[in-house]
């Protein structure tokens, strides 16, 4: 052998003779099953092959693959294991200069089929297998670092080589110890397990993927997946794209959520768990991709999902209208299913835009807002025309679910980026507040963006603090941009906790979020004038409960005076101006002793006795305007205000909803009567008496009557907010334009021509003209 190795390299035109004769000589071995002389040529072509030149071997290297596709031809094990062993030798050496004439089409079919060796003896079986996966493994050595030859990378192998991997990869035991970045384990469990060797070997294939090649090698693994139904349970599917993720490189990730996007509305028709599956694998990819590089997928990602959430809703709804009448089982267990994948798109898209830097997640809150069905805004929104008024409530609380987590953590340096009026708009309209469980989403999504200080926690649950500086609440001082913001959409705030108190299906955790609302935002947004006008609204909502309009529930009723004293403790101890501290107190001690069901301790128990009526209390269990404007008039507060009763700002949407408009609810008239307190109120009825009855027809106090009025009048124009003021007189224009409106549409008509009026019959047109002399001219105009 030494004499033989050192005439090849003297005379390297000579090998491939030589390559000719062992080539020859090892085919008739073969035949004539002559194992022992077969391993002698082959052990002889990779001395050969080890101690030539690479510059050398290319006449040699056609024989030599030429004898190794011999071997792996036979069906002697043995031999398919000592071919594999020479080809990676092979591949090991690296050629100065690449052969474009060869081809590796038949080793990769060959491997490719030894990793699915099905021997009836296991030791052969796994042998053969570890042979199959080292060969594909130096196929990839070999071919895929040149970049003039990449036959490796089309679909055509990759559909062979990635399949073989991962049926191998599927005996792997315990997948969550090797779903991190790439192991290291030793050499003779690589030579063992099959499953270890697979998985290795399909991390190194992954890693050296560039931009072009990455979906030929990502898209086999669906068909994989599809073919051994490996989405439900999906635990290997998980273990596979966790791999992919980690393996390649970070700048591609994208291409792979793209893909996962793709096989997503490929398999939209399928079963719910399947679906669940591959949007679950989603969720894991996008956990790794979010730490680098998304690429430009982001707004393709969350609509695709929000595409895939309104089918899976429409699936459901479907679902329920064809089982009507007739409850089964597997009518409720798709339902469930179909909850599961709704489940599965909110956390993934809560996870992937929790993920992202803030500039990026305030346009993902924008995108999935317009997407809201909102009364006004239906341009971008999902489509819910054929899901009727239950498919687009569970539209509107699956997206505000999505919004809810992915505003969760977000800290925006301004209320104003926090929440700029395209999205404030939609998210306080009366269309999301049809349902107790979509306030609670508003108010919770309110509370992620305008606590900038992580104090909602402190706050959790309606109570009687006794001493609020024992919370240790974070706060900073008022900027510019927060009080242009109060200004400008304060009005919008008060006006959504105003008529969310007025709602009849509100329940506990409604009080707690309104309660928490009001907290939040005199912490994060209050300076001295927001402080009086949420006095107002407190006074406002005490009215609600008192005067009773909307004929709410007792509970409904003591539910929001219990709001309101919650409320307004918290406030006096924020402001700590010692009178009106003193005055809470006071009214808080008296219910606590004559009307405990006024407080939120006591009205929330499971067991509370509920008064009949509240029109007997005495005032001494009511807040009042006066004995409040007394207590903060001497600490520099302009509380001319508080003498204005709260009025909501009236929207355009208000008139076009569903909903009862508040027009209907809420007096807004400009006429407004003295004393329009809790103290009058409480006491607004007196005796007819005689002496009443004449003044009443007397003409001087119908005068001062009305002289009062207008001073009122005035009062409130100097005084009142301007939005309020805005608001009322924008809603007797309104009124005044549909009145003339209605009446130019039945008085005015166009006049007569004498060249006719045109009409069409049978689809031709005629022209009726009109006499001169039979026309009616107004008298102005005959002479």
């Amino acid at each position: 052998m030494e004499k033989l190795t050192f005439y090849a390299v003297s005379a390297p035109e000579k090998l491939d003779r030589i390559g000719a004769y062992l080539a020859e000589r090892l085919s008739r071995d073969v035949v004539r099953h002559r194992y022992g002389y077969v391993l002698i040529a082959m052990e002889a072509l990779d001395q050969l092959l080890m101690a030539c030149h690479s510059q050398s071997i290319k006449p040699f290297v056609e024989s030599f693959l030429h004898m190794v596709a011999k071997l792996l031809e036979s069906g002697e094990p043995k031999l398919q294991v000592l071919g594999t062993n020479s080809f990676v030798k092979f591949a090991n050496i690296e050629e100065d200069t690449p052969s474009y004439h060869r081809r590796y089409d038949f080793f990769v079919s060959r491997f490719s089929a030894m990793c699915h060796s099905c021997d009836h003896d296991p030791e052969i079986q796994t042998e053969i297998r570890i042979a199959g996966i080292r060969g594909i493994q130096g196929v990839v050595r070999k071919t895929v670092n040149d970049e003039l030859r990449a036959t490796i990378w089309e679909p055509q192998h990759m559909d062979k080589i990635v399949p073989s991997l991962l049926f191998n990869m599927q005996k792997i035991e315990d997948v969550d110890s090797r779903i991190g970045p790439p192991s290291s384990p030793t050499g003779g469990e690589k030579e063992e397990n099959p499953a270890l060797l697979a998985e290795n070997c399909f991390r190194e294939l992954l890693g050296r993927a560039s931009y072009g090649n990455m979906n030929n090698a990502v898209r086999p693994v669906f068909a994989h997946l599809d073919h051994h139904r490996l989405w439900d349970p999906n635990e290997f599917a998980v273990s596979c794209f966790k791999i992919i993720m980690y393996s390649i490189q970070a700048q591609y990730s994208h291409h792979v959520i793209q893909e996962i996007l793709g096989h997503l509305d490929v398999r939209k028709r399928d079963s719910p768990r399947v679906r669940a599956g591959i949007i679950q694998v989603l969720l894991e990819a996008v956990a790794i991709a979010a730490k680098g590089s998304i690429g430009p997928t982001v707004l393709e990602v969350f609509n695709t999902l929000l595409k895939h959430l309104r089918i899976s809703v429409d699936f459901e709804l479907g679902d329920r209208r064809s089982s009507a009448g007739s409850a089964t089982f597997s009518t409720s267990s798709k339902e469930s299913d179909e909850r599961i994948v709704q489940n599965a798109i909110i956390q993934t898209i809560g996870f992937f835009g929790s993920n992202l830097p803030d500039y990026q997640r305030s346009e993902i809150m924008m995108f999935i807002m317009g997407k809201v069905p909102v009364l006004g805004t239906t341009s971008q929104s999902l489509d819910t025309s054929h899901l009727g008024d239950l498919g687009t409530r569970r539209i509107q609380i699956m997206l505000l679910r999505s919004l809810l987590m992915v505003t969760s953590g977000y800290k925006a340096t301004t209320i104003t980026n926090a929440l700029p009026p395209p999205f404030l708009d939609p998210l306080l309209s009366p269309s999301l507040m049809e349902d107790s469980e979509l306030r609670q989403l508003v108010l919770e999504i309110l509370h992620n963006l305008i606590d900038r200080h992580d104090n909602r926690a402190k706050l959790r649950g309606i109570r009687i603090i006794p001493d609020v500086s024992d919370l240790k609440i974070k706060r900073d001082k008022i900027s510019r941009q927060d009080v242009s913001f109060m200004k400008k959409h304060g009005q919008q705030l008060y006006r959504h906790i105003y008529l969310g108190c007025k709602e009849e299906d509100n329940v506990q955790k409604n009080f707690e979020l309104l309660f928490t609302s009001l907290a939040l935002t005199t912490i994060e947004l209050a300076n001295e004038e927001v402080v009086i006008d949420l006095i107002r609204l407190a006074i406002a909502l005490q009215d609600i409960a008192i005067i009773n309009e909307d004929n709410l529930p007792m509970f409904n009723r003591c539910g929001v005076m219990a709001l309101v004293a919650a409320y307004l403790n918290f406030l006096s101890q924020m402001i700590a101006v010692p009178a009106f501290c003193q005055h809470v107190s006071k009214v808080i001690e008296t219910r606590s002793l004559e009307a405990s069901y006024f407080l939120p301790e006591t009205i929330f128990k499971d067991k509370c006795n509920l008064p009949k009526s509240l029109e007997k209390h005495e005032k001494n269990l009511f807040f009042l305007t006066n004995k409040i404007a007394e207590s903060l008039g001497g600490s520099g507060y302009s509380v001319e205000r508080l003498s204005v009763p709260y009025v909501p700002q009236v929207t355009d949407e208000d008139r076009l909803s569903r909903r009862k408009s508040i027009v209907d609810t809420v007096s807004i008239q400009v006429d407004i009567l003295p004393g329009n307190n809790t103290e009058d109120k409480a006491d607004n009825t007196e005796e007819i008496t005689f002496e009443a009855l004449k003044k009443a027809i007397d003409n001087n106090g119908l005068e001062e009557q009305e002289k009062e009025k207008r001073r009122l009048v005035i009062e409130k124009f100097q005084k009142a907010p301007f939005e309020e003021i805005a608001a009322q007189c924008e809603t007797k224009a309104n009124l005044l334009h549909d009145r003339l409106a209605q009446i130019l549409e039945l008085t005015i008509r166009p006049p007569p021509s004498p060249s006719g009026t045109m009409t069409i019959t049978a689809g031709h047109a005629h022209y009726q003209s009109v006499p001169v002399y039979e026309m009616k001219f107004p008298d102005l105009c005959v002479y």
